[in-house]
């Protein structure tokens, strides 16, 4: 009797010291609801129906450019944009192996513009991308892929290591969204309903060179590698935005690498009138990413080409899914006309979440 007091003593024990430790880590880690709202798109993809046929891998030229309620309301096609800022490839690629864990998409496309970086680049940058993927095996083997000199792969899984120092940073934002935030995307899409024309943009600088890095390689095939294996047709895109400067020579390797692998390589810098952007009404922020307007018009060309090409089906005739997505579609256009109102008032956005 005395010995399993005991052991109930030591558990009961260990349970409240581990709950408090759990509270204080989820008390002082960023909410990113007051800035740097880009730390919530990650995270946001597991409060999703998570039945998507598309998915969109890559940084702020898929999450700018790409509307998956645009998708759903021209052709009942569904999708979600894991992206995040400067997602590097391998981030890119465990994200694909995280998006396996809970669903099989019948296309994935990746933002290929990543490829420049030969390494590991930022931590700040790593921690918007992997502090918001749920553990899991692919969310190690991202740490690992991506940590820079001085990280510590054990921060990542006990994020307290890494923020128990912000404790004196604590807000009245950080009890407010203690258990949960509003969302800031649209199925992994951020809005931005403001225009600012394109301006004067660059051109490209000469290079020491123009060779995409082995590491680079090593991870576009592991991703036609993954997609192949899963019966997923892998396509390989640039988005429209002007800069930074996209480079021939980088053009010509991904066309010679998608025809030696068998798949789809799209440069829209090329269609931008086929798909109808004009870049003094379609970009908030003078050309290097679209608004909402022009993240519809990509979104509705590149829906033609997954109905036409990849036989991508029309979902709103399932009632289940059209009364998920009609309520996604409420919100959208909820937001579009909320952002809109704020620029006529106030001259600039001033909503940036929503409640779903």
């Amino acid at each position: 009797m005395v010995f399993g007091r005991r052991v109930f003593w030591i558990v009961t024990a260990f349970v409240m010291f581990s709950t408090m430790l759990f509270g204080f880590q989820r008390l002082v880690m960023p909410k990113y609801m007051s800035g740097i709202f880009e730390g919530r798109l990650i995270g946001e993809y597991y409060c999703s129906n998570r039945s998507h046929d598309v998915i969109f891998l890559g940084d702020c030229e898929v999450y700018e450019n790409i509307s998956p309620i645009a998708l759903w309301e021209n052709y009942g096609i569904t999708s979600y944009v894991r992206g995040s800022p400067q997602q590097l490839v391998w981030h890119s690629y465990y994200l694909l192996e995280d998006v396996l864990r809970y669903e099989t998409p019948k296309v994935v496309f990746f933002s290929v513009p990543s490829l420049k970086y030969d390494g590991p680049q930022s931590e700040a940058y790593n921690r918007l991308t992997l502090d918001g993927m749920r553990f899991s095996i692919p969310k190690l083997r991202a740490v690992s892929a991506a940590m820079t000199e001085g990280e510590d792969l054990i921060t990542y899984v006990f994020p307290i290591l890494r923020y128990h120092d912000r404790w004196r940073e604590i807000s009245g934002e950080d009890f407010r969204y203690f258990f949960g935030g509003d969302r800031v995307s649209h199925n992994g899409y951020m809005m931005r309903a403001d225009v600012r024309p394109k301006g004067f943009i660059p051109e490209g600088t000469l290079l020491p060179g123009y060779d995409f890095s082995e590491m680079s390689y090593e991870y576009l095939d592991k991703m036609t590698a993954l997609c192949r294996a899963n019966g997923i047709e892998l396509i390989l895109i640039k988005t429209p935005s002007l800069h930074p400067y996209w480079y021939e020579q980088w053009d010509e390797q991904m066309v010679r690498y998608a025809s030696e692998n068998g798949l789809l390589y799209i440069n829209t810098l090329d269609l931008i009138d086929e798909i109808g952007l004009d870049f003094e009404v379609d970009t908030y922020n003078g050309g290097v990413g679209l608004n909402v307007f022009g993240a519809e018009k990509l979104s509705i060309f590149l829906g033609g080409l997954l109905r036409d090409s990849y036989g991508v089906l029309d979902r709103r005739s399932d009632p289940g899914l059209s009364l998920i997505w009609e309520a996604k579609l409420v919100a959208y256009n909820g937001m579009k006309l909320a952002q809109q109102s704020d620029i006529e008032r106030y001259g600039e956005i001033k909503t940036f979440t929503f409640r779903p």
